[in-house]
């Protein structure tokens, strides 16, 4: 898992625990309605929550492919890297 996917599931655990009050354990293959009991305005809470941490937008369509923590995390990942410059790239 790359470092930016690794810092979402991290930054999931800490958004699951201390502002959704979630108090089991919080792994990458967890199923966020099923295995962390997240309704929709969980969701939004967590969402909110990573576009805060990682200064991107989470759109609905983005959501629509994902269904546990991992995939969570790849799309922040895939946020964060379309948000960054290219660097050393000249017109």
């Amino acid at each position: 898992m790359a470092d930016i996917e690794m810092e979402a599931v991290a930054e999931i655990r800490r958004i699951a625990r201390e502002e959704l009050e979630f108090e089991g354990a919080v792994e990458p293959a967890h199923d966020l309605l099923r295995d962390l009991h997240l309704d929709s305005l969980g969701l939004t809470v967590l969402a909110v929550g990573l576009e805060n941490r990682f200064r991107v937008l989470l759109s609905e369509e983005d959501a629509q492919g994902v269904r546990t923590v991992e995939d969570l995390a790849r799309l922040v990942a895939a946020r964060v890297q379309a948000a960054k410059p290219d660097v050393g790239v000249h017109p």
